[in-house]
Order: structure tokens, then C-alpha cells, then sequence
């Protein structure tokens, strides 16, 4: 039988690793929510990038979009 003050030592510790593991899951899912901001951005990046390019390659189009602005 172990003594008292290793149980209670076992049981502290068991905690303190329930909580990091806790701590952890919270991390990972702000860092999901960020992931997924930051790709929604890119997306933002990509798609005004693409709108650029097709402008500058069809002047028809760009010439309706500076007709709406």
C-alpha cells in the first residue's frame, strides 16, 4: 500500500493533467476558428486577385466595372 502523501501527490497530478488537457482542446479550437479566418482571407486575396487579372485581360469588363464605381 503507498503512502497517503503519494496518493495525494497521484491525484494532484492527475488533475493537473486533466486540466492541461483541457487547456489543450480549447487551444485547438481557437486555432481552428484562426485557421479558418486566415483562409477565408486568402480566399478574399485569391478571388480579388482573379477579378484583377480577368479585368486586365478583358477591357469590356473593365470598362463595366469603372461605368459602375
Amino acid at each position: 500500500m503507498s503512502p497517503p502523501s503519494d496518493d495525494a501527490d497521484f491525484a494532484q497530478a492527475f488533475q493537473e493533467l486533466a486540466k492541461g488537457e483541457r487547456t489543450a482542446a480549447a487551444m485547438e479550437t481557437q486555432l481552428t476558428a484562426l485557421e479558418r479566418k486566415i483562409d477565408d482571407l486568402l480566399a478574399s486575396v485569391d478571388n480579388g486577385s482573379s477579378e484583377k487579372h480577368a479585368a486586365a485581360n478583358d477591357p469590356e469588363q473593365s470598362k463595366e466595372k469603372g461605368a459602375q464605381s
